[in-house]
């Protein structure tokens, strides 16, 4: 049934809103057609195309022989000279394998021999000829290629990425070239099909785009740890206007009247309090969109930037975010094991050999539920059998479960992906609607844990009372001028509500199965790195 609805969702979302995901062929017919329109209703006529000129093609698209010419364009992985052949590996990005051309010594012209000679592993060239059978068995088909031409030279004594390997952390340090290795490229292309496939799912299920602000006065999260936006001149500090009293005595810290917005501004944590917004008039919105955070972490798990995709929910509660997360995981995942076959075995035959198995098993199984309690009655009774396994072995009511949790119960306890919810209200954040039955002790809210990552989803129904809702701030030393607007949500018109947020570089790390979330990012913002 999930396979079946998520198919239809992929289906008619890139039928509808993107081309990218249709068959060349088909790209070329809606091309056609748009193109026909737009001349029909047009004085101006548009110059037919040189049919001498050989076609592109992608090697994601070379299947068969051609009946004519191709062109393919890209990047030399390899070359082999034999006495009468060369042996040209042309990769242009869609696919890890690339082309291979073959080209005739005998055969070809002067004029590219000389180009032939300056080949090297790196350089950017244009090679044309026939799509053949390929007389070996690693590819179906080959070029035989009667011209080469080279674009880019590439020299070969300084080109950082010779043909070795090399470690991915020394990778991050070339961050402009490291998208040419296998890895990085093949965790392009599913990060690339895994947020077509999240706008597809969305879209199909009504939900609403919006684009909430990356520059906030609000700290969602309420935990301080915000970058700040101001252009006040920081390398002459006595010239920063300072804070003054009544009397106009001089105090401590800056006058953020006198900046840019007039008021501390910051480098958002979420665009959840945005969403919240058109959730309460739009119904069902989602955001999908960078978000930032200055915690000071060097772990494998942290980024200071980083993307999150936010659907809020009106008229739901907590079960219904929960319902709706998994339903978008096992649709996103099921898209990612029909389309991205190759890499996806790369990914299992070098970083995580029970990959296949363990994305096949998300789709296919119910997601486990338990509660916060009954996480931390199996955990207390694991560790109790030996204390010296754990890193974190103190745990009771009001603990903030560690990542060695998390797995623990994901992969351990249940092999599966599970929901922990109702958690303790002293851990959680403000506007995570308390729960009546334990007199407010814990909150409607949920993580969602997954073997090889831990935590991968978190959500909450909203407190949607306002008295509540602004007794909770005050305990959290928060200033309701701050948040007025959210707070006329509750007095306008108040609905319950909920929501969740998706670390999107951390389900790309799960579907790719590597371990440090800097390689699922293009350039990787961490405490001391803000390279390129």
């Amino acid at each position: 049934m999930t396979k079946l609805l998520c198919n239809t969702f992929m289906w008619v979302a890139f039928s509808r809103v993107t081309a990218a995901y249709v068959a060349p062929s088909s790209r070329r017919s809606v091309g056609s057609a748009f193109g026909t329109r737009l001349m029909a209703s047009s004085t101006t006529s548009v110059p037919a195309a040189d049919v001498s000129i050989p076609r592109r093609i992608k090697a994601i698209d070379a299947k068969e022989p051609s009946e004519g010419a191709v062109a393919v364009k890209g990047w030399v992985k390899t070359i082999r000279k034999q006495k009468t052949t060369a042996f040209v590996e042309v990769n242009d990005g869609s696919t890890l394998s690339g082309i291979q051309c073959v080209l005739s010594l005998a055969d070809i012209s002067e004029e590219t021999m000389k180009e032939l000679d300056q080949v090297t592993t790196g350089c950017a060239v244009e090679v044309t000829g026939p799509l053949i059978k390929s007389k070996g068995g690693k590819q179906a088909v080959e070029v035989a290629a009667d011209s080469l031409r080279v674009v880019g030279v590439c020299p070969v004594e300084t080109y950082p990425l010779a043909k070795k390997r090399h470690s991915l952390e020394y990778l991050r340090s070339l961050a402009h070239l490291r998208p040419r290795t296998n890895t990085i490229a093949a965790v392009a292309r599913v990060r690339s099909h895994l947020a077509g496939a999240i706008h597809a799912f969305f879209q199909n299920s009504g939900f609403v785009y919006v684009q909430t602000p990356l520059i906030t006065a609000s700290d969602c999260e309420g935990a301080g740890e915000m970058f700040r936006v101001t252009t006040l001149d920081l390398d002459n500090i006595d010239d920063i206007p300072k804070q003054k009293d009544e009397e106009g005595k001089t105090l401590a810290g800056a006058d953020y009247k006198e900046d840019f917005f007039g008021k501390p501004a910051y480098l958002t944590v979420s665009g959840q309090l945005g969403a919240e917004t058109h959730a309460c008039a739009l119904g069902d919105v989602y955001t999908f969109g960078p978000t930032f955070r200055a915690e000071n972490s060097q772990t494998s798990r942290h980024l200071a930037e980083f993307n999150m995709v936010e659907p809020e929910m009106a008229f739901a509660d907590l079960e219904s975010a929960m319902t709706n997360a998994e339903q978008m995981l096992k649709c996103v995942v099921q898209h990612v094991l029909e389309n991205c076959q190759e890499d996806l075995q790369f990914f299992a035959k070098f970083y995580d050999k029970e990959l296949t198995a363990r994305l096949e098993k998300l789709v296919s199984q119910p997601f486990v539920r338990i509660s916060y309690r009954d996480a931390i009655a199996y955990l207390q009774e694991e560790i109790k059998k030996d204390p010296s396994k754990w890193q974190f072995p103190e745990v009771e009511f009001g603990t903030d479960l560690s990542t060695e949790h998390e797995r623990w119960l994901a992969e351990t306890k249940f092999n599966s992906a599970v929901f922990v919810y109702n958690y303790p209200k002293s851990i959680k954040a403000f506007y995570m609607r308390d729960n009546e039955e334990d007199g407010g002790e814990t909150v409607n809210a949920m993580d969602l844990l997954v073997p090889g990552v831990g935590e991968l989803v978190g959500g909450s129904q909203r407190e949607e009372r306002l008295d509540v809702l602004e007794m909770k701030m005050a305990e959290q030393d928060l200033d309701p001028a701050d948040y007025w607007w959210y707070l006329d949500l509750r007095r306008y018109g108040t609905v319950p509500h909920a929501g969740y947020g998706l670390g999107f570089e951390r389900l790309v790390t799960y579907v790719c199965g590597i371990e440090n979330i800097r390689e699922a990012i293009a350039f990787p913002r961490f405490p001391g790195n803000a390279e390129f």
